[in-house]
């Protein structure tokens, strides 16, 4: 692996940082995108349930916003209600607007980086085939014939750099891709249980 590095030359670091990177931030993204974290199965029904025949005490809320992202927003609810039990709908229903919003920041972030790295391994593995193809023309600067060594190290560095980016940039554009669905199904699912919790929650504004 050393001497692959090696025959790159230079234009291979910024690759490698950028392979590391992504697959720390693709390992992140699945641990933050699980279900359990995001919008456990059974969490609105138990909410609706608890908060049936009256709001729940702050501590019960506390902990359900430490749940899980789906909890955050359910709990920004009950706070709302509990804190201003006269709040009219359309005052509510900007408060669970303004939760999901934070709720969805949190599950793109770090996903613009991965799209970003996916972009741009294709033109540093460019760079790289650029700067070989200036150490074959220079190779040829010697007379005929030119500097086999040189001319060999040119070629090297062209195929080892633009195969490099695209073995970084195929995973991480998949990858990008995959995060993108999970996220836009979790987003309808916090917008329909936002919408089921702003209707139960009515009954207490009066």
């Amino acid at each position: 692996m050393f001497s692959i590095i090696q025959a790159a030359g230079w234009p291979i670091w910024p690759l490698l940082i950028c392979s590391v990177i992504a697959l720390a931030l693709i390992i992140e993204r699945f641990a933050s995108l699980r279900s359990s974290r995001v919008a456990p199965t059974r969490l609105l029904d138990e909410v609706l349930g608890i908060s049936s025949q009256g709001l729940p005490t702050p501590d019960v809320v506390n902990r359900l916003a430490e749940h899980s992202l789906l909890g955050q927003v359910l709990a920004a609810g009950l706070r709302a209600v509990t804190n201003a039990p006269r709040m009219p709908a359309a005052k509510l229903q900007q408060v669970f607007e303004l939760a999901g919003r934070r709720a969805i920041h949190q599950l793109e972030r770090y996903l613009n980086t991965l799209g970003t790295i996916a972009t741009a391994a294709p033109l540093l593995g460019l760079l790289g085939t650029v700067v070989g193809m200036i150490e074959i023309f220079g190779s040829q600067g010697g007379g005929p014939g030119g500097n086999p060594a040189q001319m060999a190290h040119g070629i090297s560095i062209a195929l080892y750099n633009t195969a490099f980016g695209l073995m970084v940039a195929i995973p991480a554009l998949m990858f990008y891709r995959y995060f993108r669905g999970r996220v836009e199904e979790y987003v309808l699912e916090l917008e329909q249980s936002s919408d089921r919790m702003l209707s139960h929650l009515q009954r207490f504004t009066g």
